[in-house]
Formats: C-alpha cells, sequence, structure tokens
C-alpha cells in the first residue's frame, strides 16, 4: 500500500500542474456554469480510462514507439488546441451575454470537447505508458487485477481534481459576470492559454 500512497502523490502533482485539461474546465466552468463544467470533466475521465486501456493491452507503448503515428497524433493534438483557442478568441465559447450571437455550449458539447482533449494528448497516453507499468510489480497472475486498480485510481483522482477546478470555474464566473471588463479579458487569457499549448505541442518533437 505504500506503493499507492506514491502513486496518489504523484497523480496529485501531474493534475495541479496548469495544463489543457485545466484550463478547459476552468474556461467552461467560468464560461457556461457548473452543469458544462463538470460535463467537460466526465469527457476527460473516460478519456482517461480509454488511455489506461490502451496502456493495459499494450497498444499504447506501440503508439509511443512509432514516430510517425506519434507525431500525426501529436500535431492533430495540437492543431485541436489551437482551433479551440481561436474559437474562444473569436467569442463562439464565450460567457454568455444578452443578445449574445454566440450560443451557450450543451452539455454533451464540453463532454465532446473534453474528451477530445484529452484524447488528442500524447503527453496524456504517454503519462500512462510510463507511469503505470512502473507501479505493477505484482506476480504474473495478479497484474491484471493491480493494473485495473491503479487505473481507476488515475481516473478517479483526476476527476475528483477536475471537479474541483470545475466548481473553482463557476465561482470565477460569478465574479466575471459582475465586472464586465475582466469578462472579456478572461476570453482572451483562455484562448491564449489554449493556443499556447496547441503551438508548443507542435514545435515539441
Amino acid at each position: 500500500m505504500a506503493d499507492l500512497g506514491v502513486f496518489v502523490a504523484l497523480l496529485a502533482v501531474a493534475y495541479l500542474v496548469p495544463g489543457p485539461d485545466m484550463v478547459l474546465i476552468l474556461q467552461t466552468g467560468a464560461a457556461q456554469g457548473r452543469g458544462p463544467a463538470r460535463a467537460a470533466a466526465l469527457g476527460l475521465a473516460l478519456a482517461r480510462g480509454l488511455h489506461v486501456a490502451l496502456s493495459a493491452l499494450g497498444l499504447a507503448a506501440l503508439l509511443v514507439a512509432s514516430p510517425a503515428v506519434f507525431d500525426a497524433l501529436r500535431l492533430a493534438g495540437a492543431a485541436y488546441l489551437v482551433w479551440l483557442g481561436w474559437r474562444i478568441w473569436r467569442g463562439g465559447v464565450g460567457i454568455g451575454e444578452p443578445g449574445s450571437a454566440a450560443p451557450p455550449w450543451s452539455r454533451a458539447a464540453a463532454f465532446r470537447r473534453g474528451l477530445l482533449t484529452n484524447l488528442a494528448n500524447p503527453k496524456a497516453l504517454l503519462f500512462c505508458t510510463v507511469l503505470l507499468p512502473h507501479f505493477v510489480r505484482s506476480e504474473p497472475d495478479a497484474m491484471a487485477a493491480r493494473f485495473l486498480l491503479l487505473g481507476g485510481v488515475l481516473v478517479a483522482t483526476g476527476l475528483l481534481f477536475d471537479l474541483a477546478y470545475a466548481e473553482a470555474g463557476a465561482g470565477l464566473g460569478r465574479w466575471l459576470r459582475r465586472h464586465p471588463v475582466a469578462r472579456r479579458v478572461q476570453g482572451w487569457i483562455f484562448a491564449g492559454l489554449l493556443a499556447g499549448f496547441g503551438i508548443g505541442l507542435a514545435l515539441r518533437g
């Protein structure tokens, strides 16, 4: 169980480091409120579950070991983040205002955005591929159960952090609605962060 404590501590550090997932949740909470932000968090959780499944089947290691496939995934993820940042910059996914031409996000759309943001991020796949096998050091007949346990802990821990970020984003949104200037600026900041993550992902080989 000592290994489990170290594993959870490493996950907590990873989920506290700002990244596209955190920015997406905060922006969704600030722009559309708690419900869509929670839906985006569920999308992120499903994506992490898929990454865990790929890692368990050994497919993630094959993808990471193939430079062409990994680069294609990296560039696709970078393009998606830049596109998402552009949409926020243009006001297509900003805070809904009376008379605004931008329709509010639905929970289904927020869920898809969370799912795609994490699925298209090869760093999330690499994280599972490197971290999980390091902590699976059981007898062969117990490896599957331990992998399932650690994968479940990874997904659940991420979901707890994301739900906390959803609450923080919703609180930020309530404050922003009382400060119109800050409301406009936040959209530019979140857009710049997402686009910046995408550009950084594209430039890092």
